[in-house]
This record gives C-alpha cells, sequence and structure tokens, in this order.
C-alpha cells in the first residue's frame, strides 16, 4: 500500500468552507487505498496575530494583547461550530479550544508582566495556531466518516534548542514516526498533525520557522519512506513567474529537485526552502498542488526532469535586500581575510545570498534588517565598509545555463534598460542571479518573461492555459 504525507497550508484551512474542501481531498486519497498522514498549518494569518499578541503584551499593552487572543478564540470556536455538528463532539472540541485560549492568556498576562519576550516563549505563544487548527481538522474528518486521529506534532518531531528556527533531529524524527505514527496507518487511521511546530529532546516547544510546515510534511516524508508529498496551497503549483506581476505566467508541470530548491531559496513563495532536501535524500516525489483547484495536476518535482527546449523553467525575485561593499585595498588577498568577513556573518547568524570580488573590494547581499548596523560595526574594523537597502535579486533558473551560448548577452540585453548592480553565475549550471533596484523588479521580470517564455515548451509547461486566457 502506498503512502502519501498531504500538507495544507492556511488558505486551505483558514475557515470552514476551506476545510470541506480539505477533507474532501484527503477522503479521496483514503478512498483510493492511499495510506495518509496529513500536516496542516495554522488558519491564515493566525500566527501573525499571535505574534502580535505576544508583541503587544511584551510592550506592556496586556489589553490589546489579550483583545487580539479573544478574536482569535471566536474565530476558531465558531470555525468548530460551523463544522462540528455532533452535540457530544463539538461541546468537547470547543472545551478544549477554550482551555488553550485560557492557557494563552495566562502567557500573555505574564509576558506583560515581566515585560520581555524571548525566543523560546515567542515560539509556545506561536505553537497555539497549528495545535488549534490540528484538533479542529482532526475533529471535522472524524465528523466526516475520515478515520482521523489528532497526534501532536511535539511528539514526533524533535529539534535542537535553536528557538525560532530549530534544526530537526532527523535520527530521533525517524524513531518517533516509526512508533507514534506506523502503528495508526496500520489500523487505517488517518493521523492530522499540526506542522511548524516541534519540541527539543527534554519536550519545550520550539519551531522550524515561518514557512516550516512544508518542512515538517517533508521530515515526515523521509521518516517514513513516503511515496510521495503534496503540498496544498492556493496556487497550481510552481510558476514560471509570480501571477501578479506577469499575469500570462504558465504553471510548470514538471522540476527537479535542485531547480526547484534554487527557486524556494531565491524567493519563489510556493515551497519553503528547506522543504526539498528531506525528500532529494530519499528521492520521494513532491507534488505542489492547489486545494482551490484540486483537478489541476499542479507541479511534479522529480530528481532528474525531462529535457526542457526553453533555456530557463522560472524566474523568481527576492526583494528586501540590501548590498554590503567591504574595501580594503591592502589587506584583500592576505590570507585568512575573507574568512574573517564571514565569521562576522556567522557571528551574527545573518546568510548571505550573492557574493562579488575585485581585487580591492568584496560585495556582499543579504536580507536587510536591524542588525546590518552591527555587523557593519564590526566590518568596519577590517576595512572601509558601505551598505545600500532597497535591492531585489533575480534568479533565473534552468538546465544547464552555462553550456548555452550567448545566454548572458540575451538576458542582459533584455533588461537593457535596467541598471544592474552584480552579476553571479558561480559553480551552479541552472542558476543566474542579479542584483538590481527593487523598484525596477517587476519591470524586468516582466521584460525576462517575455523574452524567454513568449514560445513555451509544452511537454514542461501548461500552454493550454494561457491558449484558453487569449480565446477566451
Amino acid at each position: 500500500m502506498s503512502l502519501v504525507v498531504m500538507k495544507f497550508g492556511g488558505t486551505s484551512v483558514e475557515d470552514p468552507a476551506a476545510i470541506n474542501r480539505t477533507a474532501s481531498i484527503v477522503a479521496g486519497r483514503v478512498a483510493a487505498g492511499k495510506q495518509t498522514v496529513v500536516v496542516v498549518s495554522a488558519m491564515a494569518k493566525v500566527t501573525d496575530q499571535l505574534l502580535r499578541a505576544a508583541a503587544a503584551a511584551a510592550k506592556g499593552d496586556r489589553t490589546g494583547a489579550l483583545a487580539i487572543s479573544s478574536r482569535l478564540r471566536a474565530r476558531h470556536r465558531d470555525t468548530a461550530c460551523a463544522l462540528i455538528k455532533t452535540p457530544a463532539n463539538a461541546s468537547a472540541l470547543c472545551n478544549l479550544i477554550e482551555q488553550k485560549f485560557d492557557s494563552l492568556d495566562e502567557i500573555l498576562r505574564g509576558l506583560a508582566a515581566i515585560l520581555e519576550l524571548t525566543p523560546r516563549i515567542s515560539d509556545l505563544v506561536v505553537s497555539y495556531g497549528e495545535r488549534l487548527s490540528s484538533r479542529i481538522i482532526a475533529a471535522a474528518f472524524a465528523e466526516r466518516s475520515i478515520n482521523g486521529t489528532h497526534v501532536d506534532a511535539r511528539e514526533v518531531i524533535v529539534t535542537d534548542s535553536q528557538f525560532g528556527k530549530a534544526a530537526p533531529l532527523d535520527v530521533l524524527i525517524e524513531k518517533r514516526a516509526t512508533e507514534h505514527l506506523r502503528p495508526l496507518l496500520e489500523q487505517g487511521k488517518v493521523p492530522v498533525m499540526g506542522g511548524f511546530i516541534a519540541s527539543n529532546e527534554t519536550g519545550i516547544t520550539t519551531t522550524l520557522g515561518r514557512g516550516g510546515s512544508d518542512f515538517t510534511a517533508a521530515l515526515l516524508g523521509g521518516a517514513l519512506a513516503a511515496d510521495a508529498i503534496e503540498i496544498w496551497t492556493d496556487v497550481d503549483g510552481i510558476m514560471t513567474s509570480d501571477p501578479r506581476v506577469c499575469p500570462d505566467a504558465l504553471r510548470v508541470k514538471v522540476i527537479s529537485f535542485e531547480e526547484a530548491a534554487e527557486l524556494a531559496y531565491f524567493g519563489a513563495k510556493v515551497l519553503h526552502p528547506a522543504t526539498i532536501l528531506p525528500a532529494v535524500r530519499k528521492n520521494i516525489p513532491v507534488l505542489v498542488l492547489n486545494s482551490k483547484n484540486p483537478s489541476n495536476e499542479g507541479t511534479r518535482i522529480i530528481s532528474i526532469a525531462p529535457h526542457c527546449s526553453s533555456p530557463f523553467k522560472s524566474i523568481a525575485v527576492k526583494k528586501k535586500l540590501s548590498i554590503i561593499d567591504v574595501v580594503a585595498s591592502r589587506m584583500l588577498m592576505t590570507h585568512g581575510y575573507l574568512k574573517a568577513i564571514f565569521d562576522i556573518f556567522d557571528k551574527h547568524q545573518c546568510p548571505v545570498d550573492m557574493v562579488s570580488t575585485s581585487e580591492v573590494s568584496v560585495s556582499l547581499t543579504v536580507d536587510s534588517n536591524d542588525k546590518l548596523p552591527l555587523i557593519a560595526a564590526d566590518l568596519s574594523q577590517l576595512a572601509d565598509v558601505k551598505y545600500e537597502g532597497k535591492k531585489a535579486l533575480i534568479c533565473l533558473v534552468g538546465e544547464d545555463i552555462r553550456g548555452q551560448s550567448g545566454m548572458a548577452a540575451q538576458v542582459f540585453g533584455a533588461i537593457k534598460h535596467v541598471n544592474v548592480r552584480m552579476i553571479s553565475q558561480g559553480a551552479s549550471e541552472i542558476n543566474m542571479s542579479f542584483m538590481i533596484e527593487e523598484d525596477d523588479a517587476d519591470e524586468a521580470v516582466r521584460s525576462l518573461h517575455a523574452a524567454f517564455f513568449g514560445n513555451p515548451d509544452p511537454t514542461i509547461f501548461d500552454t493550454e492555459a494561457r491558449k484558453a486566457a487569449v480565446s477566451s
């Protein structure tokens, strides 16, 4: 019997109608004879509201924090009442929701008293989103004759203690998944778990970072040697670009793990950047599907994608970046100089996207954040430093870019009206990236999309949707 791990994002569980669609999709998999594990995010926008409540409480605004919690309490209670019609089941679920929110309110009152929000407490507060949504959805499944059973993700997903973005401990996760999930699957049950949340080895709540529900699904898929991992969202799959920027963007039918990982890291919002890694290790196909359009075949991510006549599969954009220029004419080639620079970024736990060096300078791009002044201050001990914000990174992903003559000329010819600040093609054969002003990003993407996706390969891209749009 094949096993599938299905992850449903916030918009797929945002209200009773969305949860009913999700239940119907899961029922289809179960009816097809598949062993099924379901991972769910918090209801749409709940994580953001929980973070706002925690921040308000830590600033002493107890009333504001509890007001946010009260609105969330009503939303979850109303959703439960709309989904669960059996009186005893509805009463039990509503009592559970009240208990969870009473507990959350106690934490918020404590934050308002001590006026300090630590990463550990922040993880505990935001965990309530997935803890509540998974309970409601498990109950909704049972109400609809799906043999759903709730499993606390913190009992299975074990991490280190890096609160806010904890690293999974794969060996322990595999052991826990075997202990907690295998018996349920063999009994024909459908485990329902919250994504994103986890615990360290002592049982303290941690999280995998924003977007971590995808990661949870992939970790479970790897631990259980699943036959497929399905990521259900609100778009038809990976697109050739953001449809909000390019209305004629195409769905990518099939793409390689490597290409999808590049797109995820460089700004594509459909997948969490880490999602692909556990699937790659076990060679498990990942499907990106639309819960609002379940008949669409979505995008299939596999180890080796078919050859594509088009040079690129997709264009990703990463905004809100900064360029840091480090200039030290007498020290650049000194032994250990580059190590000293990157040690500073490591100290501040700040990842670097792109690097460019010349005889006298090193330029690096990073996410714009409040650590930049501290990073610049440390770098100034080594060299002259300046940094500029409001930059965007454009990343074109496709197979064997380096092996195609004249590709750089075609790319930069398409955006000759845009000022390019940095260029990188590096070791990767599937990625060409460059930095421009953030204000120019959308226009650059539209120009590139017109140049490279005007005559798409129908074996790789869904051209039928474009034909339908033109004919209508």
